[in-house]
């Protein structure tokens, strides 16, 4: 059976969505013509702009990756003591808390979203805690409404890391409008990338000016230094490509949402496998395919099956393990310990994102699907 249905080149989890390369040459032309490389060029502003208005946000601001990004949202709302947040995420969202001598206190997830369990977060406020950063897993949107609430009754800051959902809306409202400030990743895995880049997204127009310092080392002028800044700018290169990307990213979506149809048709019935919901008043992403397996009722193990895909040539990707309070330099926290985590842990055990993207056949999908599915059976 496996060398019936074995891939002959690898299937790997993603491959990153390019536009026509003329398209990208024209806007390369461009730069090269005027000659600015970076520093908030004709480029950086009609993709700021466009970003904005693609993504329904009152306010976006560029950076050159979204874990910069997402450092200077802490800075921008002078975020200090506790801040609140999810150990079922990538590292870079943990990481910008310990950059800001923020201490991370680790909540429990939801078990059928994985995010952030909002009837755990008021347990974990203490006099210290100063903000939430919550982050919309896979693209699945927080209870924000639930968020907010909490974070008014007790004057907290809410950040969303948003990096896994990009386009999405609820209720046709984009999700980076919500909340105090919003994180979007553009790195090459994303559905919408700039090779490397990101973006913040805010309702205030008085944070526009603070995050424009703090992205360009605090600079207002040639003379006037106001406050100790990073360098977060976009280039004239990436945001070329960003604009490029921006006309294909629809159809990308589409075809993302055919091989979904796929998985969710011939894999959502199956014992021991469960998809991520669908809310009905949710635009998706469409950024990953993941799956949860239960190796009781599934017969094999996650572990067992991400090693079995391999020898069928298929990359899967056990995203998120281990938990961000397993790492070293968090495991001692008080917070991080598996009996806080329980949701968590069990999670980080069960989930694997299966091969998904624009390029990915239909005839491939299926044969994805055939080949786990084999597994159970044997």
């Amino acid at each position: 059976m496996i060398e019936k249905l074995r891939f002959e080149q690898p299937v790997y989890v993603t491959r990153p969505a390019l536009p026509k390369f003329d398209a990208f040459a024209e806007k390369l032309r461009a730069v090269w013509d005027c000659k600015w490389l970076t520093n908030h060029g004709p480029q950086h502003a009609e993709l700021e702009y466009a970003l904005a208005e693609y993504l329904k946000a009152p306010h976006l601001s560029l950076f050159n990756n979204g874990t910069i990004a997402l450092l200077v949202a802490c800075q921008s709302l002078k975020l200090s003591g506790e801040v609140i947040t999810t150990p079922f995420t990538f590292p870079a969202t943990t990481h910008v808390l310990a950059w800001n001598n923020i201490s991370p206190v680790f909540c429990d997830i939801n078990p059928v979203t994985m995010n952030i369990d909002v009837n755990k977060i008021e347990s974990a406020i203490t006099s210290r805690t100063t903000g939430i950063l919550a982050v919309h897993v896979y693209g699945t949107p927080c209870d924000m409404a639930a968020i907010q609430t909490l974070a008014d009754r007790h004057g907290l800051r809410v950040i969303y890391d948003a990096a896994h959902a990009f386009g999405v809306e609820v209720d046709g409202a984009g999700i980076g409008s919500f909340g105090d400030v919003s994180m979007f990743s553009f790195h090459a895995t994303k559905l919408f990338h700039t090779a490397e880049g990101g973006a913040l997204t805010y309702g205030d127009a008085n944070l526009k000016e603070r995050i424009y310092l703090l992205r360009n080392f605090g600079i207002r002028n040639e003379e006037e230094v106001l406050e100790p800044g990073i360098n977060g700018k976009m280039n004239e290169l990436q945001a070329a490509l960003g604009l490029t990307m921006l006309e294909c990213v629809q159809a990308e979506w589409e075809r993302r949402k055919e091989i979904d149809c796929i998985y969710r048709g011939q894999l959502g019935q199956t014992p021991g496998i469960t998809l991520l919901p669908e809310p009905h008043n949710v635009r998706p992403s469409y950024q990953y395919f993941v799956i949860r397996i239960d190796r009781e009722r599934f017969g094999r193990s996650r572990d067992e099956v991400h090693a079995e895909f391999k020898a069928y040539n298929v990359f899967t990707r056990k995203y998120f393990f281990p938990l961000c309070s397993d790492f070293p330099c968090y495991s001692q926290l008080s917070s991080a310990s598996p009996l806080n985590l329980t949701v968590a842990h069990k999670s980080a055990g069960q989930v694997l994102c299966l091969p998904f993207y624009g390029e990915l056949s239909d005839d491939d999908a299926g044969k994805i699907c055939a080949i786990l599915l084999n597994m159970r059976t044997q």
